[in-house]
């Protein structure tokens, strides 16, 4: 390292590289090294083909210069990183940028809601399911599994019944690390945060459905989050590799544990100036769109001082001022009315 700008892994200017391979080994204390390595059969981004979807947002996604830096950072350390930020910043956009430039493959996204648990975040296990099979086995309401001499065939694996989450599948010991987005943490119980504590700390965790078993099951297989390949599983541990790169998002809406926001980086996400707009607008529509749309831009600018508005919204009142159908400018007016409507005011 020479001391500039050689030391970012991560750019934020939407190009492919293979950076990764420059990060350097990890502090002592969050080196992980779980073993044996897997390598799933990763498939592609469904989100791609969606309008404004997560993949075209990951290749028109312009970092600015302390977002880059704190995104790096937390590549070194091996960190957690906490994005906040008003809705429409690009927070979750920054998981996707992250992975599409550093080629980790497919974002594994968790959403999360009142209802989401440690647990629903590393695995499940389809107990019922299982024992629904036994049960019509034993029954004769299904056929007995045979093998190609004709004996009866074991029971099937119980790994038939265990996918794994989106967190469990990202600490899987891969030789590179995935890009986990846990998005709107602050949506989650009050006990969530505290409960990943010991996750990140551990870069582990155990399905004490498979500790459980016999010493003739102790590898078993399950199947991943975003997909159908299965890796095998020993002893019912999964210890990862490499740390992933958690991206957790939050819009400001309550206040985190301090045990939770010691293990953070923290970045919050500002709205963009009229500079970065215009770059964000020439990004997805051309310049040429961006040259005939200033006076949306204008619009946009002046709204968002009286409420916040998203970019998202700025992006679909240029493309629909500019997608080739001239409206009356009356009804063109009402359609910006509607579409920059602040998000603070829903009801007006």
């Amino acid at each position: 390292m020479t001391g500039d700008e050689d030391w970012l892994i991560y750019r934020g200017a939407g190009e492919p590289h293979d950076g990764i391979d420059r990060l350097p080994p990890p502090p002592r204390w969050r080196e992980f090294g779980g073993q044996p390595l897997v390598e799933p059969q990763l498939g592609t981004d469904g989100s791609g083909g969606r309008k404004l979807g997560e993949q075209e947002r990951a290749t028109t996604y312009r970092a600015d210069a302390e977002v880059t830096e704190i995104v790096n950072a937390a590549l070194y350390l091996r960190r957690p990183l906490l994005v906040t930020g008003k809705p429409g910043t690009g927070k979750s956009t920054l998981a996707y940028s992250i992975a599409h430039e550093l080629k980790l493959g497919p974002v594994l996204r968790w959403p999360i809601t009142s209802r989401s648990t440690l647990e629903t975040g590393l695995y499940r296990y389809d107990a019922v399911g299982r024992l629904q099979d036994a049960s019509l086995r034993q029954g004769g309401t299904r056929p007995l599994l045979r093998t190609n001499s004709g004996e009866q065939a074991a029971p099937p694996s119980i790994g038939r019944y265990i996918r794994l989450g989106k967190l469990g599948t990202a600490l899987l010991p891969q030789k590179r690390p995935r890009v986990l987005l846990i998005d709107e943490i602050d949506k989650s119980d009050v006990d969530l945060p505290n409960d990943l504590l010991n996750v990140f700390e551990e870069g582990e965790f155990e399905i004490p459905e498979l500790t459980r078993l016999p010493d003739d099951q102790a590898t078993v297989e399950v199947m991943i989050a975003d997909g159908t390949d299965r890796v095998p599983i020993q002893r019912g541990r999964v210890r990862c590799n490499a740390f992933p790169v958690v991206v957790l998002t939050s819009n400001g809406e309550r206040d985190f544990p301090p045990a939770f926001l010691r293990r953070c980086l923290r970045v919050d996400i500002r709205t963009p100036n009229r500079q970065q707009l215009t770059e964000i607008v020439t990004a997805h529509l051309g310049p040429e769109v961006v040259a005939a749309s200033e006076d949306v831009i204008e619009r946009f600018l002046d709204d968002r001082r009286v409420g916040d508005l998203a970019n998202d919204q700025l992006l679909n009142a240029i493309y629909l001022a500019s997608s080739g159908g001239r409206p009356p400018e009356e009804t063109r007016s009402r359609l910006l009315d509607a579409l920059l409507r602040p998000l603070s005011q829903p009801g007006q």
